[in-house]
């Protein structure tokens, strides 16, 4: 089948294309382009001047729509995935707290099944956890929190290919030999919920810890332990050039403030966009999966006001964050939800840039960056299509 999109603003690697059109075959992007073709047999779909954009790659996401990936059932990653891809995400990266090994399992399983099937939008597992400082479980069960286990996690990596991430705190005893081992199988190693200082991070990302989880949530900044100052893990990873970063960026976590900066140090290839979202994100529902959070003021917190404990964001909203509220150009914004996320997991081959050859993952947004219509590997997702 094809389809023919006429008449966008089109982000492309080169930047915008003005009156641009994209050609999709099947699920493959045929051509984007500013000429005036006329495909003959094209169904012709009007964008009226929109922004058409790559998909969002989530690479930091618990659930939604009502479920937590933590079911590890196949219903609840469904509608989950569903409820996110109405608001902008096209490829996903399911994402566990910490868990107990039985409950990755059932995670594990889910997960290959959904990898399997054509075109699929889930990409492969992510596990936040469990080998955490327990000082900085913010959020997390601290029932499953421990040092990392190479009884544990060598049998489980053996298992199954489809964990594509894992975040532990570095500082933690054998958490460098758990550095070395995932990314040696392929796993991007991601520093989290951590008390690391300057030599931590250093010999971390010389370990394979190349990346940081939500980045200046549950890790300290500069500080003082008594008369003396000592950097905190937010310094040492500004100090590691080539390490990237993502932020929650629902104004909340991370204040609008605190987004520019990010974008300012790091910039676009080193800095993704994540939501972090809940089970109660895109959900009418108000009450959180774990009986320990609740929500309010448009974030989720524990329910002693402690500390956040993940977001109800959507790709959507951290796209009109970064644009409205951190000042941020709107091509800088995209390229944060696709691009960047998109290498960082490897698979910017296929996925985060409009390009002939790639996956025809594209959303269109209105000029109040509202989403219009979204297409995941060409098809356009059931109840999205307000273009036509």
């Amino acid at each position: 089948m094809l389809t023919q999109i006429i008449n966008a603003r089109i982000l492309t690697p080169q930047g915008w294309l003005k009156d641009g059109s994209v050609l999709i075959r099947d699920n493959k992007i045929l051509e984007v382009t500013n000429c005036d073709l006329a495909v003959v047999g094209a169904q012709l779909i009007d964008a009226k001047g929109m922004y058409i954009v790559p998909g969002g790659v989530e690479i930091h996401v618990h659930g939604g729509g009502g479920r937590d990936f933590m079911e590890g059932t196949e219903e609840a990653f469904r509608v989950a995935v569903k409820a996110h891809m109405m608001h902008g995400t096209t490829s996903i990266f399911p994402t566990l707290s910490s868990s107990t090994i039985p409950m990755i399992q059932a995670a594990v399983a889910t997960t290959e099944k959904l990898m399997a099937e054509p075109d699929s939008p889930v990409l492969g597992l992510h596990l936040e956890g469990h080998y955490f400082n327990m000082k900085m479980a913010g959020g997390q069960m601290p029932e499953n929190i421990k040092n990392p286990d190479p009884q544990e996690y060598i049998p489980l990596l053996e298992s199954t290919h489809c964990i594509k991430r894992w975040d532990a705190a570095p500082e933690l005893p054998g958490a460098m030999q758990f550095g070395k081992y995932v990314t040696s199988k392929g796993v991007l190693a991601s520093v989290g919920h951590t008390q690391a200082e300057y030599e931590d991070i250093y010999t971390a990302y010389h370990a394979g810890y190349t990346h940081a989880t939500h980045f200046y949530n549950a890790m300290p900044g500069f500080h003082k332990r008594r008369e003396y100052k000592y950097e905190g893990t937010v310094e040492s990873i500004y100090l590691m050039d080539d390490m990237t970063v993502e932020v929650v960026a629902d104004g909340i976590h991370v204040p609008p403030t605190i987004l520019r900066l990010v974008h300012k140090i790091k910039g676009v290839e080193k800095t993704a966009l994540i939501t972090d979202a809940l089970a109660c994100a895109a959900s009418d529902s108000q009450e959180a999966f774990d009986p320990r959070v609740i929500i309010e003021d448009g974030v989720c917190k524990l329910a002693d006001r402690s500390a956040l404990a993940g977001s109800i964001a959507t790709m959507d909203r951290l796209i009109r964050t970064v644009v409205q509220k951190a000042e941020i150009p709107l091509e800088d914004a995209i390229r944060m939800v696709s691009e960047t996320p998109a290498r960082i997991m490897g698979v910017l081959d296929r996925k985060g840039t409009l390009e002939r050859g790639k996956d025809a993952d594209i959303i269109a947004l209105d000029r109040d960056l509202n989403v219009r219509a979204v297409w995941s590997m060409g098809k356009i997702v059931e109840g999205t299509n307000q273009l036509f």
